[in-house]
């Protein structure tokens, strides 16, 4: 499509010359010769650029300009005048002009200054379109009031400035992902790079080529050099996903790289150093995989110098409206279906399911509901649910004891419930020091209290 350029020159003979020159170039120019019709054209459709002559016969350049910005202050203008001084090129830049040329201007000059203009112009709306996409993209990970989520948001917010590992555990589904890029987006490296890896499912030496890179010729296929991820990290963020699967092979490379700083490629004799933060997340007890021997205790402990528990939706529920309407938003926005709002009903019905999939299975169930709802309500017909697998246990969590002999005909669920009543009986109801005496973090123990109905304090 041509790009659009609107001349505004009060002679006749200068148009014509500078508008065939332009269209020749495959550009499309209209015309102004005065100010009130630039001022028009202008706002019927905001040109890609304007070339702005300084006297026209209802005002100036410098009487045009703060008008046209204020309509659009993205366009581009050039003013261009046979009465040219220093004075008059300051006051024209300062009212919003882009360049300033002394007629007579050679063609040839001015295309290359106009090509600038729209390069710098295409540059900017890019960026703001980026600019705009990242914000729609980047989901709050602590949307929700429920007292699990906030024990989340103010665990996360007070270790947002430390560079130190993390280890991220919650459900698959549950939101781990958004709350690594949460991490990165407001700690010390935000502004360098953030890599992240699945290692669920991946053999060995894919892993190994994937994070330390390899050198031509180091195994079949590899037939040139590549950079592994950490080296694209340096200086920034690495988020190893699903890391309890992580090959027992590649672990001990791991550990080294964040005792040491430092790696070497496959087929490489030759280490490298490198500076990067780890945000780790698993859905796996990793601290019951390292005492059974399937995961390395030594790297168990230096990936969870502080360790983040993401609730399950399931056990939030009061939170639900807010997240669907939430990603709803982003759903209708991404399929073009502006404006579709959920039913009462459709609530409901999503308050008693019990989302084995999590927030992920949410935006699923809201983007096949917009695909298929013909109006701009969507009712419960319109949700089309999974199968309803009893959920998982959630991550970490461990076993209550039983709290006297008499409890032995109890289910588990209400063995701890009894559990974890008696001691926050014995805490006065403090659950900071409560969450000390169960081994569990402040923010699972109230996952926990909301999951079994128990009313207690913030504390």
């Amino acid at each position: 499509m041509a790009q659009r350029i609107l001349l505004v020159d009060d002679e006749p003979t200068v148009r014509f010359g500078v508008c065939e020159f332009l269209r020749s170039k495959g550009y499309e120019v209209v015309e102004a010769d005065c100010c009130a019709r630039a001022e028009e054209l202008f706002r019927s459709g905001s040109p890609d650029a304007v070339l702005l002559d300084y006297r026209l016969p209802d005002g100036t350049a410098l009487d045009l300009l703060p008008r046209l910005r204020a309509i659009d202050p993205s366009v581009p203008l050039a003013v261009l005048t046979g009465h040219g001084s220093i004075d008059l090129a300051v006051d024209a830049i300062k009212q919003g002009a882009e360049q300033f040329l002394t007629k007579p201007v050679e063609l040839a000059t001015l295309l290359v200054v106009l090509e600038r203009m729209l390069q710098r112009h295409r540059s900017d709306k890019s960026q703001r379109a980026e600019a705009v996409r990242r914000e729609r993209t980047q989901v709050d990970p602590f949307l929700g009031t429920c007292a699990a989520i906030r024990a989340l948001a103010d665990d996360a917010r007070r270790i947002a400035g430390t560079d130190r590992p993390v280890l991220i555990q919650g459900e698959t589904g549950s939101g781990k992902g958004v709350l690594a890029n949460w991490l990165h987006r407001c700690g010390p490296r935000a502004e360098e790079p953030f890599v992240d890896l699945n290692c669920a499912g991946l053999a060995t030496e894919l892993v190994e080529s994937e994070l330390f890179g390899h050198e031509r010729g180091a195994f079949t296929g590899a037939v040139g050099t590549k950079p592994g991820l950490l080296e694209l990290a340096h200086r920034g963020t690495v988020f190893l996903d699903e890391i309890g699967d992580l090959s027992p092979q590649v672990q001990p490379r791991l550990l080294k790289v964040l005792e040491e700083s430092r790696f070497r490629r496959v087929g490489s004799v030759r280490d490298r150093q490198v500076d990067i933060r780890l945000i780790s997340a698993t859905h796996q007890d990793l601290g019951l995989a390292a005492r059974e021997g399937r995961f390395r205790s030594d790297l168990y402990y230096r990936i969870n110098t502080i360790t983040l528990w993401v609730p399950a939706l399931r056990d939030r529920r009061e939170d639900l409206p807010l997240l669907a309407a939430d990603l709803l938003e982003r759903v209708t926005a991404d399929l073009g279906r502006r404006g579709v709002e959920l039913t009462p009903g459709a609530i409901d019905a999503m308050r008693r399911y019990p989302w084995p999939g999590n927030v992920r299975e949410l935006r699923n169930v809201l983007e096949r509901a917009v695909l298929l709802c013909t109006g701009d309500r969507i009712d419960t017909a319109d949700l089309r649910f999974e199968a309803t697998p009893a959920p998982p246990a959630a991550a970490g969590a461990p076993a209550a004891p039983a709290s006297s002999a008499d409890d032995g005909d109890l289910t588990l669920q209400e063995l701890e419930r009894r559990h974890i009543e008696r001691i926050l009986r014995d805490e006065h109801g403090h659950v900071g020091r409560a969450a000390t005496r169960l081994g569990i973090p402040r923010s699972s123990l109230y996952q926990k209290v909301a999951k079994l109905g128990l009313n207690v304090a913030r504390s």
